[in-house]
């Protein structure tokens, strides 16, 4: 059975440059380690590439909406991307992409 979809918008804040794939790769080490594989499967988390800004560092998670409260404490623990200290903020969890795009 299929869950309601909830979009996770996220602002990573470091000192240093990031791109795309060292931000996908230490979400998914944080939540895999976080969740395990059975939940992660379970939560059909996807990081959406497309709505990435580079510049603002901010970022859409696609999950499960009963999994929402795990993967934002999944991505509270994320305290270092490659040599670079990070936070990662929660600024909205929304059921559309244009809601979270008009409201962020």
């Amino acid at each position: 059975m299929k869950g309601k979809t909830r979009y996770i918008i996220f602002k990573v804040h470091s000192d240093r440059d990031l791109d795309f794939d060292n931000v996908k790769d230490s979400i998914w080490n944080s939540l895999e380690h976080w969740l395990g594989e059975a939940d992660l499967g379970k939560a059909n988390m996807q990081i959406v590439k497309n709505l990435w800004n580079g510049k603002e560092y901010k970022g859409f998670v696609k999950c499960n909406s009963k999994y929402v409260d795990q993967i934002k404490v999944g991505l509270s623990l994320i305290h270092h991307i490659g040599d670079s200290k990070v936070i990662f903020q929660t600024l909205r969890v929304t059921g559309t992409i244009k809601s979270g795009k008009e409201k962020t």
